[in-house]
């Protein structure tokens, strides 16, 4: 363990759109953030090829450049943006404390989470390689869907998520087909009802996924298994989309912070508050309705200010 420990003001924790807007207003409000980017710096929007729906970017952006971006304006106003990650915390005290790589110890007065959450995807070798190409592959329909205009797509997925991206995708789409695993949804039934009423949407229970094929750079079509008789269809789409749900990166503040049945931190409504005083967060840790990089700045900018006023209370 390390010897000396750090003392500040106010830690950032992660380094997507959240972390970022938060860094920038707590900088500018004289709190002198320290931000670890964590494992994937930049978070996911640097798994993101085209950014076409943050205002203020007409010609679109690629999301690892708007993560610069945000990088270069959180340490214009002198955030410590640093390489690391956060491996253990203990809130139990009136001192925050924070491990970053098992060594290094720092007590904070205030915490802003920003960890995010991760997309799940099947794991197949085929769909990784696309999702690495950015050619077709994605966990977001919101986000990607636009780019399929006037195609043809496949969504897997069962809940009320997977339903709701395949209503949204055949509004811009030809034709939606989804993969359902089992013999039936496992979506409230007046999200399956929808789908089952919506013309272009064509749904395959019992079936999975056996493959993604393309042509080297881009997605052409998807190969389906159906579980019952192990027959494979070949389906022609240009777009394969993800909807398995997410994974919140909380695990780490198991035993301290309220979280919910998937993990995600549960923040008092219309705050960025926790269950903890002086702990607070924004982003994908805490919302799995929205998932947008402009609500999770919109967060981040509500948990500087959270933070901020807190520490103006303790003053005060």
């Amino acid at each position: 363990m390390s010897d000396t420990i750090e003392s500040v003001k106010c830690l950032i924790i992660g380094s997507g759109p959240a972390g970022y807007t938060a860094a920038i207003y707590a900088a500018r409000a004289n709190m002198f953030p320290v931000l670890y980017q964590g494992t994937q710096p930049g978070g996911q929007l640097t798994t993101t090829n085209e950014v076409e729906n943050f205002p203020g970017y007409p010609d679109g952006i690629t999301g690892p450049a708007m993560m610069l971006e945000l990088q270069a304006q959180a340490e214009r106003f002198g955030t410590d943006v640093r390489d690391g990650w956060v491996t253990k915390v203990d809130f139990s005290g009136p001192i925050h404390k924070v491990w970053i790589n098992g060594t290094k110890e720092i007590h904070c007065e205030t915490i802003v989470i920003s960890t995010g959450a991760t997309a799940k995807y099947l794991g197949l070798e085929s769909e990784q390689k696309y999702l690495k190409l950015g050619g077709g592959v994605s966990a977001c329909a919101v986000c990607d869907g636009f780019f399929y205009r006037n195609q043809e797509v496949v969504i897997v997925g069962a809940g009320d998520s997977a339903c709701e991206e395949a209503h949204y995708l055949s509004k811009l789409c030809t034709k939606v087909t989804m993969l359902v695993r089992r013999d039936e949804f496992r979506a409230s039934k007046i999200m399956a009802n929808r789908v089952k009423n919506t013309e272009n949407i064509e749904i395959l229970f019992n079936t999975e996924t056996d493959e993604v094929l393309g042509d080297g750079q881009v997605v052409t079509g998807v190969r389906a298994k159906n579980n019952k008789t192990n027959a494979l269809i070949d389906i022609p789409a240009t777009g394969f989309f993800v909807a398995i749900g997410h994974k919140p990166n909380t695990d780490i503040f198991q035993g301290f912070l309220n979280l919910d049945e998937t993990g995600y931190i549960i923040n008092t409504p219309g705050s960025s508050k926790t269950n903890i005083d002086g702990v607070f967060v924004s982003g994908d840790a805490a919302d799995h309705v929205y998932r947008q990089a402009v609500t999770a700045a919109g967060t981040g900018c509500m948990a500087a200010l959270d933070a901020e006023r807190y520490l103006a209370s303790k003053e005060g």
